[in-house]
Protein backbone atom coordinates (compact mmCIF):
# COMPACT_ATOMS: atom_id res chain seq x y z
CA UNK A 1 0.00 0.00 0.00
CA UNK A 2 2.85 2.37 0.88
CA UNK A 3 4.56 1.64 -2.43
CA UNK A 4 1.33 2.29 -4.33
CA UNK A 5 0.89 5.63 -2.57
CA UNK A 6 4.46 6.51 -3.46
CA UNK A 7 3.81 5.79 -7.12
CA UNK A 8 0.61 7.86 -7.01
CA UNK A 9 2.54 10.76 -5.46
CA UNK A 10 5.17 10.57 -8.21
CA UNK A 11 2.49 10.51 -10.93
CA UNK A 12 0.69 13.47 -9.33
CA UNK A 13 3.93 15.45 -9.20
CA UNK A 14 4.59 14.71 -12.87
CA UNK A 15 1.05 15.78 -13.83
CA UNK A 16 1.38 19.07 -11.93
CA UNK A 17 4.81 19.80 -13.42
CA UNK A 18 3.97 18.74 -16.98
CA UNK A 19 3.10 22.16 -18.52
CA UNK A 20 6.11 23.78 -16.85
CA UNK A 21 8.58 21.21 -18.18
CA UNK A 22 6.97 20.64 -21.60
CA UNK A 23 6.15 24.28 -22.17
CA UNK A 24 5.61 24.70 -25.93
CA UNK A 25 2.10 25.89 -26.91
CA UNK A 26 1.33 22.54 -28.57
CA UNK A 27 2.43 20.53 -25.52
CA UNK A 28 0.46 22.69 -23.11
CA UNK A 29 -2.65 22.53 -25.30
CA UNK A 30 -2.27 18.76 -25.59
CA UNK A 31 -2.05 18.40 -21.81
CA UNK A 32 -5.15 20.57 -21.33
CA UNK A 33 -7.10 18.46 -23.85
CA UNK A 34 -6.08 15.24 -22.07
CA UNK A 35 -7.44 16.60 -18.78
CA UNK A 36 -10.60 17.95 -20.41
CA UNK A 37 -11.51 14.64 -21.99
CA UNK A 38 -10.52 12.83 -18.80
CA UNK A 39 -13.22 14.87 -17.03
CA UNK A 40 -15.83 13.86 -19.62
CA UNK A 41 -14.73 10.20 -19.59
CA UNK A 42 -14.75 10.12 -15.76
CA UNK A 43 -18.30 11.47 -15.80
CA UNK A 44 -19.33 8.78 -18.31
CA UNK A 45 -17.60 6.17 -16.16
CA UNK A 46 -20.14 6.66 -13.36
CA UNK A 47 -22.99 5.25 -15.41
CA UNK A 48 -21.09 3.33 -18.09
CA UNK A 49 -18.38 1.80 -15.90
CA UNK A 50 -19.79 1.41 -12.41
CA UNK A 51 -23.43 0.83 -13.40
CA UNK A 52 -22.67 -1.04 -16.63
CA UNK A 53 -25.15 1.07 -18.65
CA UNK A 54 -23.16 1.81 -21.82
CA UNK A 55 -24.44 5.16 -23.04
CA UNK A 56 -23.42 6.35 -26.51
CA UNK A 57 -25.53 9.49 -26.18
CA UNK A 58 -23.61 11.37 -23.49
CA UNK A 59 -22.81 13.99 -26.09
CA UNK A 60 -26.30 15.36 -25.31
CA UNK A 61 -25.08 16.53 -21.89
CA UNK A 62 -21.71 17.63 -23.27
CA UNK A 63 -23.55 19.78 -25.82
CA UNK A 64 -25.94 21.21 -23.21
CA UNK A 65 -23.00 22.51 -21.21
CA UNK A 66 -21.24 23.91 -24.28
CA UNK A 67 -24.32 25.68 -25.65
CA UNK A 68 -25.30 27.05 -22.24
CA UNK A 69 -21.82 28.55 -21.75
CA UNK A 70 -21.68 30.11 -25.22
CA UNK A 71 -25.33 31.17 -25.11
CA UNK A 72 -24.75 33.18 -21.94
CA UNK A 73 -22.25 35.33 -23.82
CA UNK A 74 -23.73 35.35 -27.34
CA UNK A 75 -27.29 36.27 -26.27
CA UNK A 76 -26.86 38.12 -22.97
CA UNK A 77 -23.25 39.36 -22.99
CA UNK A 78 -22.57 37.53 -19.73
CA UNK A 79 -19.55 35.50 -18.72
CA UNK A 80 -19.70 31.91 -20.03
CA UNK A 81 -19.32 30.87 -16.39
CA UNK A 82 -22.95 31.88 -15.87
CA UNK A 83 -23.99 29.18 -18.32
CA UNK A 84 -22.39 26.33 -16.35
CA UNK A 85 -25.17 25.95 -13.73
CA UNK A 86 -27.76 26.40 -16.47
CA UNK A 87 -26.19 23.59 -18.49
CA UNK A 88 -26.06 21.35 -15.41
CA UNK A 89 -29.75 21.92 -14.64
CA UNK A 90 -30.80 21.28 -18.26
CA UNK A 91 -28.61 18.17 -18.51
CA UNK A 92 -29.91 16.69 -15.25
CA UNK A 93 -33.49 17.42 -16.33
CA UNK A 94 -32.98 15.73 -19.71
CA UNK A 95 -31.28 12.74 -18.07
CA UNK A 96 -34.22 12.36 -15.68
CA UNK A 97 -36.79 12.51 -18.49
CA UNK A 98 -34.82 10.24 -20.82
CA UNK A 99 -33.53 7.94 -18.10
CA UNK A 100 -36.87 6.80 -16.71
CA UNK A 101 -37.88 4.89 -19.87
CA UNK A 102 -34.46 4.05 -21.35
CA UNK A 103 -32.79 2.71 -18.19
CA UNK A 104 -35.31 -0.11 -18.26
CA UNK A 105 -33.38 -1.33 -21.28
CA UNK A 106 -30.00 -3.03 -21.12
CA UNK A 107 -27.06 -3.84 -23.37
CA UNK A 108 -27.14 -2.57 -26.94
CA UNK A 109 -30.83 -1.61 -26.65
CA UNK A 110 -29.94 1.10 -24.12
CA UNK A 111 -27.01 2.23 -26.31
CA UNK A 112 -29.27 2.54 -29.38
CA UNK A 113 -31.85 4.51 -27.41
CA UNK A 114 -29.23 7.03 -26.24
CA UNK A 115 -27.90 7.38 -29.79
CA UNK A 116 -31.42 8.17 -31.00
CA UNK A 117 -31.84 10.88 -28.36
CA UNK A 118 -28.46 12.41 -29.24
CA UNK A 119 -29.19 12.51 -32.96
CA UNK A 120 -32.65 13.99 -32.36
CA UNK A 121 -31.20 16.80 -30.26
CA UNK A 122 -28.48 17.47 -32.85
CA UNK A 123 -31.10 17.83 -35.59
CA UNK A 124 -33.17 20.17 -33.42
CA UNK A 125 -30.18 22.40 -32.66
CA UNK A 126 -29.06 22.38 -36.32
CA UNK A 127 -32.44 23.81 -37.33
CA UNK A 128 -32.85 26.32 -34.49
CA UNK A 129 -31.64 29.83 -35.32
CA UNK A 130 -31.56 30.93 -31.67
CA UNK A 131 -28.92 28.25 -31.01
CA UNK A 132 -26.88 29.28 -34.03
CA UNK A 133 -28.27 26.53 -36.28
CA UNK A 134 -25.54 24.93 -38.38
CA UNK A 135 -23.24 27.95 -37.92
CA UNK A 136 -23.00 27.66 -34.13
CA UNK A 137 -22.37 30.16 -31.33
CA UNK A 138 -19.17 32.08 -30.57
CA UNK A 139 -17.77 33.35 -27.30
CA UNK A 140 -15.50 36.33 -26.60
CA UNK A 141 -12.75 36.59 -29.21
CA UNK A 142 -10.45 38.40 -26.76
CA UNK A 143 -10.33 38.29 -22.95
CA UNK A 144 -12.59 40.92 -21.36
CA UNK A 145 -11.82 39.81 -17.81
CA UNK A 146 -10.65 36.73 -15.98
CA UNK A 147 -14.23 35.52 -15.47
CA UNK A 148 -14.60 34.89 -19.21
CA UNK A 149 -11.95 32.17 -18.92
CA UNK A 150 -10.68 33.27 -22.31
CA UNK A 151 -6.89 32.93 -22.18
CA UNK A 152 -4.26 33.21 -24.89
CA UNK A 153 -2.12 30.49 -23.35
CA UNK A 154 -3.27 26.94 -22.61
CA UNK A 155 -1.44 26.98 -19.25
CA UNK A 156 -4.35 28.46 -17.22
CA UNK A 157 -6.73 25.99 -18.83
CA UNK A 158 -4.43 23.12 -17.86
CA UNK A 159 -4.52 23.91 -14.16
CA UNK A 160 -8.22 24.78 -14.26
CA UNK A 161 -9.03 21.43 -15.88
CA UNK A 162 -6.73 19.64 -13.43
CA UNK A 163 -8.68 21.17 -10.54
CA UNK A 164 -12.05 20.17 -12.03
CA UNK A 165 -10.74 16.66 -12.75
CA UNK A 166 -9.61 16.31 -9.12
CA UNK A 167 -13.11 17.34 -7.98
CA UNK A 168 -14.72 14.90 -10.42
CA UNK A 169 -12.52 12.04 -9.22
CA UNK A 170 -13.25 13.03 -5.62
CA UNK A 171 -17.00 12.87 -6.25
CA UNK A 172 -16.58 9.52 -8.00
CA UNK A 173 -14.49 8.18 -5.14
CA UNK A 174 -17.08 9.30 -2.61
CA UNK A 175 -19.83 7.73 -4.70
CA UNK A 176 -18.07 4.38 -5.04
CA UNK A 177 -17.53 4.12 -1.28
CA UNK A 178 -21.15 4.99 -0.51
CA UNK A 179 -24.17 2.71 -0.52
CA UNK A 180 -24.95 3.92 -4.03
CA UNK A 181 -21.59 2.67 -5.26
CA UNK A 182 -22.13 -0.80 -3.78
CA UNK A 183 -25.58 -0.92 -5.36
CA UNK A 184 -24.18 0.07 -8.75
CA UNK A 185 -21.50 -2.61 -8.73
CA UNK A 186 -24.06 -5.21 -7.70
CA UNK A 187 -26.38 -4.08 -10.50
CA UNK A 188 -23.54 -4.22 -13.02
CA UNK A 189 -22.65 -7.78 -12.04
CA UNK A 190 -26.26 -9.03 -12.00
CA UNK A 191 -29.24 -6.70 -11.87
CA UNK A 192 -31.66 -9.54 -11.23
CA UNK A 193 -29.65 -10.77 -8.26
CA UNK A 194 -29.29 -7.22 -6.92
CA UNK A 195 -33.05 -6.69 -7.11
CA UNK A 196 -33.70 -9.98 -5.34
CA UNK A 197 -31.54 -8.77 -2.45
CA UNK A 198 -33.49 -5.52 -2.17
CA UNK A 199 -31.29 -3.11 -4.13
CA UNK A 200 -33.38 -0.28 -5.70
CA UNK A 201 -31.92 -0.84 -9.16
CA UNK A 202 -34.07 1.58 -11.20
CA UNK A 203 -33.68 4.47 -8.77
CA UNK A 204 -29.95 3.91 -8.29
CA UNK A 205 -29.25 3.80 -12.04
CA UNK A 206 -31.29 6.96 -12.53
CA UNK A 207 -29.32 8.80 -9.83
CA UNK A 208 -26.06 7.66 -11.43
CA UNK A 209 -27.30 8.81 -14.85
CA UNK A 210 -28.22 12.24 -13.49
CA UNK A 211 -24.90 12.66 -11.68
CA UNK A 212 -23.02 11.60 -14.79
CA UNK A 213 -25.05 14.03 -16.92
CA UNK A 214 -24.28 16.99 -14.66
CA UNK A 215 -20.53 16.33 -14.65
CA UNK A 216 -20.47 15.77 -18.42
CA UNK A 217 -22.20 19.12 -18.86
CA UNK A 218 -19.37 20.81 -16.95
CA UNK A 219 -16.86 19.22 -19.34
CA UNK A 220 -18.83 20.54 -22.32
CA UNK A 221 -18.90 24.07 -20.87
CA UNK A 222 -15.13 23.98 -20.28
CA UNK A 223 -14.59 22.79 -23.86
CA UNK A 224 -16.65 25.68 -25.25
CA UNK A 225 -14.84 28.24 -23.09
CA UNK A 226 -11.44 26.97 -24.16
CA UNK A 227 -12.25 27.07 -27.88
CA UNK A 228 -14.69 30.00 -27.71
CA UNK A 229 -17.02 28.32 -30.16
CA UNK A 230 -19.57 25.52 -30.43
CA UNK A 231 -21.61 24.14 -33.34
CA UNK A 232 -23.69 20.96 -33.81
CA UNK A 233 -20.66 18.93 -34.89
CA UNK A 234 -18.21 20.02 -32.19
CA UNK A 235 -20.80 20.06 -29.41
CA UNK A 236 -23.25 17.33 -30.37
CA UNK A 237 -21.42 15.09 -32.84
CA UNK A 238 -21.83 11.41 -32.00
CA UNK A 239 -18.07 10.94 -32.40
CA UNK A 240 -17.59 12.79 -29.10
CA UNK A 241 -19.60 10.12 -27.27
CA UNK A 242 -17.63 7.37 -28.98
CA UNK A 243 -14.36 9.06 -28.02
CA UNK A 244 -15.41 9.39 -24.36
CA UNK A 245 -16.56 5.78 -24.24
CA UNK A 246 -13.33 4.45 -25.75
CA UNK A 247 -11.18 6.47 -23.35
CA UNK A 248 -12.93 4.95 -20.34
CA UNK A 249 -12.87 1.42 -21.82
CA UNK A 250 -9.23 1.70 -22.89
CA UNK A 251 -8.00 2.81 -19.48
CA UNK A 252 -10.42 0.65 -17.50
CA UNK A 253 -14.18 1.22 -17.20
CA UNK A 254 -15.29 0.98 -13.59
CA UNK A 255 -11.86 2.04 -12.28
CA UNK A 256 -11.27 5.47 -10.76
CA UNK A 257 -8.23 6.42 -12.87
CA UNK A 258 -9.17 4.37 -15.94
CA UNK A 259 -10.60 7.32 -17.92
CA UNK A 260 -7.50 9.43 -17.23
CA UNK A 261 -5.20 6.69 -18.51
CA UNK A 262 -7.36 6.23 -21.60
CA UNK A 263 -7.40 9.98 -22.31
CA UNK A 264 -3.62 10.17 -21.85
CA UNK A 265 -3.24 7.58 -24.62
CA UNK A 266 -6.03 8.42 -27.06
CA UNK A 267 -5.86 12.24 -27.15
CA UNK A 268 -2.14 12.40 -28.09
CA UNK A 269 -2.68 9.73 -30.75
CA UNK A 270 -5.49 11.72 -32.31
CA UNK A 271 -3.74 15.09 -32.07
CA UNK A 272 -0.47 13.80 -33.47
CA UNK A 273 -2.20 12.04 -36.38
CA UNK A 274 -4.19 15.19 -37.15
CA UNK A 275 -1.04 17.32 -37.13
CA UNK A 276 0.90 14.92 -39.30
CA UNK A 277 -1.81 14.21 -41.85
CA UNK A 278 -3.88 17.40 -41.70
CA UNK A 279 -7.20 17.21 -43.54
CA UNK A 280 -6.19 13.90 -45.12
CA UNK A 281 -6.35 12.23 -41.70
CA UNK A 282 -9.99 13.09 -40.97
CA UNK A 283 -11.19 9.59 -41.79
CA UNK A 284 -8.27 8.01 -39.93
CA UNK A 285 -9.94 8.91 -36.63
CA UNK A 286 -12.77 6.49 -37.30
CA UNK A 287 -10.32 3.75 -38.28
CA UNK A 288 -8.31 4.39 -35.10
CA UNK A 289 -11.38 4.21 -32.86
CA UNK A 290 -12.62 1.05 -34.56
CA UNK A 291 -9.24 -0.64 -34.20
CA UNK A 292 -9.04 0.25 -30.51
CA UNK A 293 -12.53 -1.14 -29.86
CA UNK A 294 -11.60 -4.43 -31.56
CA UNK A 295 -8.30 -4.72 -29.66
CA UNK A 296 -9.91 -3.99 -26.29
CA UNK A 297 -12.75 -6.44 -26.87
CA UNK A 298 -10.39 -9.17 -28.09
CA UNK A 299 -7.38 -8.92 -25.79
CA UNK A 300 -8.15 -6.83 -22.69
CA UNK A 301 -11.87 -6.13 -22.01
CA UNK A 302 -11.03 -4.79 -18.55
CA UNK A 303 -8.74 -2.07 -19.88
CA UNK A 304 -5.09 -1.22 -19.34
CA UNK A 305 -5.36 -0.54 -15.60
CA UNK A 306 -6.95 -3.95 -15.01
CA UNK A 307 -3.99 -5.53 -16.79
CA UNK A 308 -1.55 -3.50 -14.67
CA UNK A 309 -3.41 -4.43 -11.47
CA UNK A 310 -3.31 -8.10 -12.43
CA UNK A 311 0.42 -7.99 -13.19
CA UNK A 312 1.11 -6.09 -9.96
CA UNK A 313 -0.88 -8.61 -7.92
CA UNK A 314 0.73 -11.58 -9.66
CA UNK A 315 4.14 -10.18 -8.85
CA UNK A 316 3.15 -9.95 -5.18
CA UNK A 317 1.26 -13.25 -5.16
CA UNK A 318 -2.14 -11.61 -4.61
CA UNK A 319 -4.07 -12.28 -7.81
CA UNK A 320 -7.55 -12.30 -6.18
CA UNK A 321 -7.00 -8.77 -4.95
CA UNK A 322 -6.34 -7.60 -8.51
CA UNK A 323 -9.73 -8.87 -9.60
CA UNK A 324 -11.30 -7.12 -6.60
CA UNK A 325 -9.58 -3.89 -7.66
CA UNK A 326 -12.20 -3.36 -10.38
CA UNK A 327 -14.47 -2.06 -7.69
CA UNK A 328 -11.87 0.37 -6.34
Amino acid sequence: MTRRRLWLSVVLALVVAYPLVLSTPFQQRLGALVLLYAIAASAWNIVGGYAGQVSVGHVVFFGCGAYAAMGAYAHFGLSPLVGIPVGIVVSVAISAVVGVPTLRLSGHYFSMATIAVAELLRLIVTNTDYLGAAVGLSGPTVPRNVFDLSFISALPYYYLFLTILALTLGITRWMTNSRMGFYLRAIRDSERAARSLGAPASRTKLYAFMLSAGLTSVAGALYAMMFGFVDPESGLGILISVKILIMAALGGAGLLFGPLVGAAILVPLEEISNNLLGGKGAGLTFVLYGAIIVLIARFQPGGILTLINRMWAKRNGKLPEAEAARGA
